[in-house]
This record gives C-alpha cells, structure tokens and sequence, in this order.
C-alpha cells in the first residue's frame, strides 16, 4: 500500500470550467507559497482538495461522485477538503451526502484555502470544517497570486468574477454573486509575465467578458482593457475572448477586435435560444433582430470571424414552434461552432416555479436535430477552408502527426487541426489545410511561426 510521504504534500483535482481551473491554480499558489507541495498521486497526498462544480445537474452529480470515491478511498491520515461552486450552493448538505469530508471551502473565498487546510490538519474543530462566510460576492482581495491557469504555450486569465445577468435558468448569481472586476493593473501585469514566460495564447475569461468594468464606473470596460492589453503584452500572438453577452458587444469593441491583429477574430457569445417568447421566459435578451445585425456588423469588420455559441433546448414550455424557429435560425445564421444543453431544472432559479415539463425523450430528441444540423454545417463551414493557410498552436506531437488549433478553435471546448508532420510543441505553425471532418482540420506545415516577427522553415 502506498503510503502518505509528506505531511504538507496536496493532491487538486479541478472538477468543471476553465474559470474552476484559475480557481485551482490560485489556490495551488497559495499553498505553495505556505510550503506545501502540489503532488500528481492522490494516494500519496496528505491534503486531498476537490474544486467541485454544481453549475447545472450533470455537474453536480459527477462533483459528489468524485468526492463519494476520494472520500470512500481515504487513507489514514489523509484529509479531504471540498471547495468550490457546489459547496458554495448547498452548503452543509454536501457534509450529509459524502461522509468523510473534513472541511468545505465555498467559491467566494478561495482565497482563504492555506487556513482551511491549517485548521482541519491541526484537528481544530471535532467535525468538519465549515468555512462559507456570508459574503455577498467574491472577494477583491487575491491574496497577492495570480489569476491565470497556463496549459502549455496557452492560457487562462480571470478578468472578473461573479455576474449580475438575470437569467432565469442560471444558478451562477447564487453561486459567485455580483460582478466584481479585477484592476486593469493587475492583469496587466499578469499578462506581461505571461508573455515573458513564453505564452502565445491569452483567453479572457469571466461570467461574463463584456461586463467587464462595470462595477469599477467604466465605460465599454472590455474594449479599454483589450486596447491596454495589447500595447502592454505585444509578444502574445493571440488574445481570445471567451463568454460574450448578447447586447454588450458594442459597436466599439468590434472595432477594437478588427483593428489589433493580435485579437483573434473569434467571439463566443451564448444566445441559449432564437425565439422571442423563450428568451423572455428565459429572462434572456428578445430582440432577434439586434442579434442578426450585430452579427452582420461583425461579420462585415471581420469576415473571417469565427463565431461560437450554446443553445439550450427543453426550456420550460418550449413548443415544437419556438424549437422550429430555433432550428431556422442555426441554418440562416451558420455559425462555426455550437454548443447545446438540455434544460436541467435548478431549484432557487427564478425559473424554478416553471417547473420541468418537457418529457426527457422530447430534450433528447430535439438534442439530436439540433446537433445533426449544426455538424452539417460545421462540415461545410470547414470544407471551405480546404486549400487555404492557418495558423496553428502546436500542444502533441508524436507517431508522425501533430495536434494543434487555429485561431477559430478554443482551448478544450473547439476542434483541433491534425498536421501530418511532427511539430515543436508549443510552436504556432503555418499549415495549409488538406482536409476537413464536422469538428477538425488536417493539412501540412509549411513554416514555424517563433513569434510574431521571426520565421523558421519547416523542412
């Protein structure tokens, strides 16, 4: 049996989002910094820390599962703390479903991980620890580490968290709270140090990117951050931005994306539905029309723009109608890539008195047309890019092939670009594209892209 070898060793398993992962990677800092050591090998962990989800049903279920296995598995001597949204949703009913954790850690105060871990080791309180302050929104005060999560060449940066949206479905207000945007300065410099330590890739991610500054008194937040974002880090090849919200992308910062290359021309903006009468159930912005403008303006700034979006079906008395005009609209509007959820019923919500009518095969089936039609047109989409140039960010290499994504294809949740060549990794490469399926590329390198000045030829 494999034994603990270090008492102030943790093993982090992040469940959910890359906004869980900053989270993780953050609380890594912290505990690093307080001479803890971050290990791969649960078994051989004396802190096990668990940064759950409880965002929709699915997420749920898979955080108390995983927790229900490490807490089943424990060693002696082994403690096991559960963190993140779902603890910071239900609270202690977390402690009655899983037997055998010692302490929770709820979202809004991450930053306070080194005094929870403290505490339990030291046998402090008889049961579990229970540390979920009542905090209206997340702390402001990031105890000094910084808000990124790197994977590579590519990495995440937290500009806020928190959202003030008033969506009926959503369970994140109860979760994080109100918005509370970090200071420009702040990610900055982060962003510098990003870039000296070799990132080519920056995706800004938040609840919501564009409410960025909102709650600090600025005006088109967004916008002014990226127009500093690129004069303070001009070494990152690619600035992406993640998690758009519908009627806050302004006129300005499409004009800001077109006109800095390193802004790549891809924009994420969830819609979760195309007709009117849903969208106000929904308490989600109604006005198709604005939708199909805004569109057309950033396609006209943009015209490669990639375009990414989720749907939710079997909301609440969606009809056959609304799903039929929802299905309409993916076809006039064809965007590169879609995401789509089945409705999951969260009490609390404001969606909550509606209820969970729709039957579960209607959702399945209505699942599976929207998403056959989507993969017909990501194949089109993706057709028409055989015989042309891109760039590509090198993440595996080997058995002849590398894995690599464009700039249309974010980190984990996009497709990939298969090129037929084994690549430095790390390396945004040149390709031209030779073939194409629903989600991926393929193609053949033609140079190594060092950094935004320098070439080397591939041979």
């Amino acid at each position: 049996m494999k034994k603990i070898i270090n008492e102030k060793s943790v093993f982090i398993a992040s469940l959910g989002c890359a906004k869980n992962t900053v989270d993780s990677e953050s609380m890594a800092q912290l505990l690093e910094r307080s001479g803890y050591r971050i290990i791969p090998d649960r078994d051989k962990a004396a802190v096990i820390l668990v940064n759950t989800c409880g965002f929709i049903g699915p997420a749920k279920e898979e955080s108390l599962s995983v927790l229900d296995e490490f807490a089943q598995g424990k060693k002696a001597g082994q403690i096991l703390i559960a963190a993140g949204c779902l603890t910071q949703r239900y609270g202690k009913d977390v402690l009655k479903q899983i037997p055998g954790i010692d302490g929770l850690l709820g979202t809004r105060t991450w930053m306070d991980i080194v005094s929870v871990v403290e505490s339990v080791r030291k046998n402090k309180y008889p049961e579990p620890l229970y540390h979920l302050p009542e905090n209206k929104r997340v702390s402001s005060d990031d105890n000094g580490v910084d808000r990124v999560a790197v994977q590579g060449a590519s990495a995440y940066l937290k500009i806020a968290d928190g959202c003030r949206r008033p969506c009926a479905f959503c369970a994140i207000p109860l979760i994080k709270g109100p918005p509370v945007s970090r200071p420009s300065e702040l990610i900055l410099d982060e962003a510098r140090r990003l870039q000296d330590s070799g990132v080519y890739e920056l995706n800004l991610i938040a609840q919501d990117t564009t409410d960025f500054g909102h709650d600090l008194g600025m005006q088109d937040g967004l916008s002014v951050l990226l127009e500093k974002l690129v004069k303070a880090a001009p070494d990152i090849n690619w600035i992406r931005i993640l998690y758009a919200y519908p009627g806050y992308v302004t006129d300005r910062l499409i004009e800001v994306m077109a006109s800095h290359q390193q802004i790549v021309h891809y924009l994420d903006m969830p819609l979760q539905h195309a007709h009117p009468a849903t969208l106000k159930r929904m308490r989600r912005p109604a006005n198709i029309r604005w939708v199909h403008e805004t569109l057309g303006k950033i396609r006209m700034a943009m015209p490669d723009i990639a375009l990414r979006t989720t749907f939710i079906v079997g909301y609440p008395q969606e009809t056959e109608e609304e799903f039929e005009a929802l299905l309409q609209f993916v076809k006039d509007i064809r965007f590169d890539r879609v995401g789509v959820f089945q409705f999951s019923f969260e009490s609390g919500t404001s969606s909550e008195y509606l209820g969970d009518p729709v039957p579960a095969e209607v959702k399945q089936e209505r699942y599976e047309r929207l998403m056959d039609l989507q993969q017909t047109i990501s194949l089109e989409v993706n057709q028409s890019y055989i015989g042309k140039k891109l760039d590509v960010l090198i993440e595996g290499s080997g058995e002849g092939i590398s894995i690599g994504r464009s700039y249309r294809d974010a980190p984990e949740i996009d497709g990939m670009v298969i090129v037929e060549s084994e690549l430095p990794v790390g390396k945004i490469v040149s390709v031209q594209i030779t073939g194409s399926m629903p989600y991926d590329l393929s193609g053949v390198p033609t140079t190594t892209l060092v950094n935004s000045s320098e070439l080397i030829q591939v041979r």
